[in-house]
């Protein structure tokens, strides 16, 4: 396996035109998203498209994929074609914003790994600024298209760092889009909360919490990350070293 070339059990991601290659958030994400009975899956911000095809890979659904940035954009169209599922997977050139405008319809499954580093300092390479914050779409843009975007009982899945998760469920709350499930990712058990997997929808109910733990103190992955990835790593030492 190559620097621009990442294998799972099923299908096969080229990252070569990508800014933001194949990372352990979108794994995560990928993993842990229940596609249950989602005909209409989007995945906002798609990169190389690997959450569309990890979705793809547990469901029949026909998934649309969209990014802003044209290099992301030729990389998921490529590796979407090589995929077995490239008669449900779709992809489109343009911004959230724009995307929304369009009105394609209601989506049963609303993903996202989106730019999120709202508190970091800037990358001076353009692609990855626009990867890696949120300038080109805030958290109030995001959760007014998904509420545009999402049927009446669908969800909408989305990983963000710890401080901005907080931010970003607060914000949700108070746009009318209410957390059902937060899974809060250590790296290691003696360290503190890196990320948070949520779960939103419209209606407001009984919220549920869990942790995940990537490693063990001796670097080992828990059997708890092996279980959730494990439909999808070809093994665990091909696992990206990116690890929130």
């Amino acid at each position: 396996m190559s620097d621009t070339t990442f294998r799972f059990r099923q299908f096969t991601v080229h990252q070569e035109k990508c800014a933001m290659k194949v990372g352990t958030d979108a794994v995560l994400l990928g993993s842990w998203v229940q596609t249950l009975d989602a005909i209409r899956i989007l995945d906002i911000g798609t990169g190389t498209g690997l959450i569309a095809l990890m979705l793809a890979q547990k469901s029949d659904a026909v998934i649309d994929a969209m990014d802003v940035d044209e290099g992301a954009f030729l990389q998921a169209k490529e590796n979407f074609r090589i995929s077995p599922w490239f008669n449900r997977l779709h992809i489109y050139h343009q911004s959230f914003q724009d995307y929304v405008s369009e009105k394609r319809g209601k989506y049963d499954l609303i993903v996202s790994n989106p730019p999120y580093f709202q508190h970091a300092s800037k990358p001076s390479h353009e692609s990855r600024i626009n990867a890696r914050h949120n300038d080109l779409l805030s958290f109030s843009e995001l959760i007014n298209g998904v509420k545009e975007l999402l049927s009446i009982n669908g969800r909408f899945c989305v990983i963000l760092p710890y401080k901005e998760g907080m931010e970003f469920m607060d914000q949700a709350h108070m746009q009318g889009l209410f957390c059902h499930h937060i899974v809060r990712v250590k790296t290691k058990a003696s360290k503190p909360e890196k990320r948070l997997m949520l779960e939103f929808g419209f209606r407001f109910g009984l919220l549920t919490e869990e942790e995940l733990i990537i490693q063990e103190e001796d670097n080992s992955f828990t059997d708890d990350y092996v279980h959730l990835t494990s439909e999808y790593y070809m093994n665990l030492k091909s696992a990206p070293s990116s690890a929130p």
